[in-house]
Order: structure tokens, then sequence, then C-alpha cells
């Protein structure tokens, strides 16, 4: 499933998910390591010493990241 949003895409697999960004940056996070905020609009993953996060731009976004997962 692709969701796009204002700063690029967000790719999610069954096992991963990937953040691509407009400006060519691409973070990944296997989808144990990913937390949802709801309230926020972000997308979160830490895995140790790697975290990174993605505020996306509506709530219909973060409900269709949610119900993938």
């Amino acid at each position: 499933m692709i969701i796009t949003y204002s700063k690029g895409k967000l790719v999610l697999s069954p096992f991963e998910i990937q953040a691509i960004l407009d400006n060519g940056i691409r973070l990944s996070a296997m989808v144990d390591d990913v937390s949802v905020h709801q309230d926020a609009l972000v997308v979160a993953a830490n895995a140790g010493s790697v975290s990174w996060s993605i505020k996306l731009d509506e709530p219909e976004q973060i409900l269709q990241v949610q119900q993938y997962l």
C-alpha cells in the first residue's frame, strides 16, 4: 500500500514500512519497530539506536496505516 502525503510517500508492506521523502531520503523500519500516534498524526520507528518519525497530513492517512498494520 502506498500513502502519499505532502513530504513524500509512505510505502507499507506486511513486514516493512518505508518513508520516501521528496528530497530523496528513504527511511525504513520493520513493522514490529513502528508505532502510530493517532492524535499527533505521527508514524514513528524505533529500532534501538535508529529512530525516525513522520508527521502525516490528515487523520485518514493515520487510519489507513493502522488498518493496514
